[in-house]
């Protein structure tokens, strides 16, 4: 039995209750309320500062919470809100939290009572909790026992409804929390964004998860998989592009989805040919993608465009087919290799990212050595290594281990150096190649000031002048170590 919001369920009966259900978008009548609460909380603001009031929004997680915070800063504005970076100048500060694992929480918490002091003082700074750590049942008891300071907390289900909660706690002088909602889900168009970057862009395809994975909170307080209508997406594409975006991602907690809550009227792949045929200077990533549903038909439509990176994000978590099937993965070692060869049958110098979780309840060395495998034959250019983290809630926090924290991370550290190794090897072999890549930053580094990535994915930093930032350019790879590339812009 698993908590989601105020209710426990059985996995089986989630699933097999709210696929049955169609997810709703806001209506007329429900934006129009919020922005009536956001214009009331802009006039108390006008009244009540001389100057104009500050918001700041910490984001944690995965970039599914950065678009939603993004939706967040939009309301904020909305309300008369200036962003700021420095929470100490803030009238407003916003915690969009993380899950996923217990690391992300603590982080979260820390830095929430940071600004405890602030709140002691008789400062009436406004301090919120929401998403996905906030939509968890036993972390809402804990914010409101043990953090009396925090004075708003929503979680995924209610994000829509951030105006209304802080509304109440102005007018009512009194705690404003809500994580109720429907595991179906809402969609939330129509909401003001507020875009991070000038150059990159976030494009939310779809939300939710029904896949349940036994180590994995996200269905819990994400909700079940809703696409968004094509329509929706299309238009939003154009408008990014418009707005001068240079690389779009497309964010799904499992894009290979987008349409099973539709019948597949239109799938990932269809999507993506669509999105990828419009014209312009750009390039799209996805992220992101389960083994499970991986198809021929994607691999293909991804070989098809010049628009489309030859880089995929392919999360495996384990090589061994006991610690999969005990992951409730619904793939093998063997399929997920097999994937990997027709992705570059199709796309031979695609590149390939994925996550591994070392030290899952139950497993050992010998599993640990059959993900090594994986790591050695695949060659990725990046991997996202984590050991496991217990999450109330979820199937495998009731599973018991079988090794001890230190081999965990004897494991750990072994991979750390494969890795290593893999990307030296993989980033000497560029040296003196010339990619196109887009110059999205600024590195840091005086002798290589500009940051770029070529289409795998791979940081460049590059000698050549900072006007060129925001534009599509040639470097040519002079160095190399294990985790970037060194160059200089070229004609």
């Amino acid at each position: 039995m698993f908590f989601n919001g105020l209710r426990a369920y059985h996995t089986d009966h989630i699933v097999e209750v709210n696929m049955k259900k169609t997810a709703t978008k806001l209506t007329k009548e429900e934006l129009e309320l919020q922005r009536s609460f956001s214009d009331k909380i802009k006039e108390i603001y006008k009244n009540k500062k001389n100057g104009t009031a500050k918001a700041f929004v910490d984001t944690y997680g995965c970039q599914q919470n950065f678009a939603d915070s993004e939706m967040i800063k939009g309301m904020l504005i909305d309300m008369g809100f200036e962003l700021t970076d420095d929470e100490n100048q803030a009238d407003i500060a916003v915690f969009n939290t993380c899950a996923i694992r217990e690391h992300a929480e603590m982080r979260v918490l820390g830095n929430v009572g940071k600004l405890k002091q602030r709140k002691k003082s008789g400062d009436d700074l406004v301090i919120v909790v929401c998403g996905c750590m906030a939509q968890q049942e036993q972390m809402k008891d804990k914010i409101l026992k043990s953090y009396p300071y925090v004075d708003i907390l929503f979680g995924t289900y209610a994000l829509y409804t951030f105006p209304e909660l802080f509304y109440e706690y102005l007018t009512e002088k009194k705690r404003a929390f809500d994580i109720s909602g429907d595991e179906t889900g809402r969609i939330f168009e129509g909401i003001h964004l507020e875009r991070d970057r000038s150059i990159k862009a976030n494009l939310p395809i779809m939300y939710g998860c029904n896949n349940f994975c036994t180590y994995c909170i996200v269905p819990y307080v994400r909700g079940r998989e809703r696409s968004r209508d094509k329509e929706d997406i299309i238009r939003d594409f154009k408008d990014i592009l418009k707005a001068g975006y240079k690389e779009i991602t497309l964010l799904g907690q499992n894009v290979n989805s987008y349409g099973s809550d539709r019948g597949y009227e239109t799938d990932f792949a269809d999507l993506l040919d669509e999105l990828a045929s419009i014209e312009g200077d750009y390039i799209i990533r996805f992220m992101t993608s389960h083994p499970k549903d991986a198809t021929e038909k994607l691999f293909k439509v991804m070989a098809k465009h010049d628009t489309i990176a030859k880089q995929l994000h392919l999360p495996f978590q384990s090589g061994s087919d006991r610690i999969l099937e005990s992951m409730n993965r619904g793939y093998t070692k063997e399929k997920y290799l097999g994937l990997i060869d027709m992705a570059r049958k199709y796309m031979p110098d695609i590149s390939f990212s994925s996550d591994v979780i070392v030290g899952f309840p139950g497993e050992v060395y010998e599993d640990f050595e059959k993900t090594l495998e994986i790591v050695k034959t695949v060659k990725y250019d990046q991997l996202f290594t984590f050991i496991y983290s217990r999450r109330p809630g979820t199937k495998a926090a009731l599973m018991e281990d079988v090794i001890t924290a230190e081999e965990k991370q004897k494991m750990f550290d072994e991979l750390l150096k494969v890795q290593q190794d893999i990307g030296l090897e993989r980033n000497t072999a560029e040296i003196g190649k010339t990619f196109k890549t887009l110059v999205d930053g600024e590195s840091f580094d005086e002798n290589f000031p500009l940051s770029t990535h070529i289409e795998g994915g791979r940081l460049v930093k590059a000698k050549g002048d900072k006007s060129l930032i925001g534009k599509f350019a040639r470097v040519k790879v002079t160095k190399a170590s294990p985790h970037a590339l060194f160059g200089e812009i070229v004609e």
